[in-house]
């Protein structure tokens, strides 16, 4: 069973294009990169040459006599005699390359040759990115994957593309959905948000109709990044990563949900866990949302760097880490309201990170205005609030109206309602959020 994704059209049209460069197709481990990657490459190729590094390691020496085309082709040959390299109708996928970095070196040359395409793929675990990006810079295409967002969610249980443009539709035109389409979204959602995009999760899913088997996928997930910790983290207090991988849920079902070094142990400082953050980052298995130092544009470079708050980039990982009284509230009433709210606000942080929308909040200090996003469109600052009740939104009138905050005219809400708006706030359902980056161009 193969689900449409999203980087099946990118693919397309990076073959497409007469100048296209190899390819490095990036993202935490079991997000179905390879399995994407092997499905394109099947649909449009007549000749495959699949090298996985991490299963097959009499391929790490191929570079050890140079990186050019012939000898690398000729060094793969003497492995496995069987491949063949026809010009012009072959994809070399190099798979899993965080155990052989040393492979992105050839991508120039495999450039300038241009007689095969290249795609490389591999978990960022590991991957001395740095080294290989200043290694192939300029000769080679990135793309960040991720774990299934809603959307492709949607298409894997069989919904057209026409329907989920719908839901846009509903955005741009301020139409409320009816109570049948509010009642359907709402509920696909709520089992996306327990699923979380891992594919082996949503193939039990579709499969079985039910959700048996999913927790133990997701908690095996997690105990394969930990252990990928230990296995690349070389040099690293290893430790110190797990337990800030681990922290995340506990973190986030504070009030406030600003990460603190000191909740992971007592005396704990930013000092000790220095590189920490970033590891998990790098590995895509943890997002950082930063703290606007003013609520103003332009957003980058507005930030202060020892605030920040961190999220799972897939909200079904998220749920699979919580304490099991939550599990069984979530999984068996739907009660996304445990842990203070913390479960929407990461599925919204985690639906902005796969649109590639940048995370920001802002708290100020010594007082309650505080927000938990913002989005831009292109002459406009927009605050966004997660609600996780009916409550008045104070900090949103308050930065709509306050002429302190110029760059700020409007203010989006997501929560339990149905499409609408007042006072300058539009309000949408939660499931609304995969669709914002398409919405917010329509403002400019």
């Amino acid at each position: 069973m193969y689900f449409k994704r999203k980087i099946d059209e990118f693919l397309i049209q990076w073959k497409l294009d007469p100048a296209h460069k190899p390819l490095i197709v990036k993202g935490a481990r079991q997000i179905g990169k390879t399995e994407s990657i092997l499905h394109f490459a099947h649909e449009n190729y007549s000749n495959i040459v699949y090298i996985n590094f991490a299963l097959e390691k009499k391929y790490r020496a191929i570079v050890s006599d140079g990186y050019d085309v012939e000898t690398v082709i000729k060094n793969i040959t003497l492995a496995n005699p069987s491949l063949r390299f026809l010009e012009n109708e072959t994809i070399i996928i190099f798979d899993e390359i965080q155990e052989y970095p040393d492979i992105a070196t050839t991508l120039k040359a495999f450039k300038i040759d241009g007689r095969y395409d290249v795609i490389c793929s591999g978990s960022m675990l590991g991957i001395n990115y740095k080294k290989i990006h200043s290694n192939s810079v300029g000769y080679k295409s990135d793309y960040e994957m991720y774990s299934m967002d809603f959307e492709e969610f949607l298409w894997a249980k069989g919904y057209r593309e026409e329907q989920v443009r719908s839901i846009l539709d509903h955005m741009v035109e301020n139409v409320p959905f009816s109570e049948t389409e509010l009642s359907v979204y709402k509920s696909l959602f709520l089992d996306y948000c327990v699923l979380g995009g891992m594919p082996d999760v949503i193939k039990g899913y579709i499969e079985t109709g039910t959700f048996s088997g999913s927790l133990e996928t997701q908690r095996q997930i997690r105990l394969d990044y930990e252990e990928d910790v230990r296995k690349y983290a070389e040099g690293w207090d290893q430790t110190k990563i797990i337990r800030v991988y681990r922290s995340v849920p506990a973190q986030l079902a504070k009030e406030n949900k600003k990460f603190q070094f000191n909740k992971i142990s007592k005396n704990a400082r930013s000092r000790e866990y220095t590189g920490c953050i970033e590891w998990l980052m790098d590995a895509g298995v943890i997002v950082e949302c930063n703290c606007l130092l003013f609520p103003e544009l332009p957003l980058k470079g507005n930030a202060d760097e020892s605030k920040y708050k961190l999220y799972y980039p897939d909200t079904g990982l998220l749920v699979s880490a919580l304490d099991e009284e939550a599990q069984e509230d979530l999984r068996v009433n739907k009660n996304l309201g445990v842990y203070k709210g913390a479960l929407y606000e990461n599925f919204v942080a985690e639906a902005f990170v796969k649109q590639g929308l940048g995370l920001y909040y802002f708290k100020k200090e010594n007082s309650t205005l505080e927000e938990d996003f913002f989005v831009r469109s292109k002459n406009e600052l927009i605050p966004v609030e997660v609600k996780s009740n009916h409550d008045r939104s104070k900090s949103l009138a308050i930065l709509i109206k306050n002429e302190n905050y110029s760059d700020i005219k409007h203010g989006i809400k997501l929560g339990d309602f149905n499409v609408g708006q007042s006072n300058g706030i539009y309000t949408f359902p939660y499931f609304c959020a995969f669709m914002m980056k398409e919405y917010l161009r329509t403002w400019d």
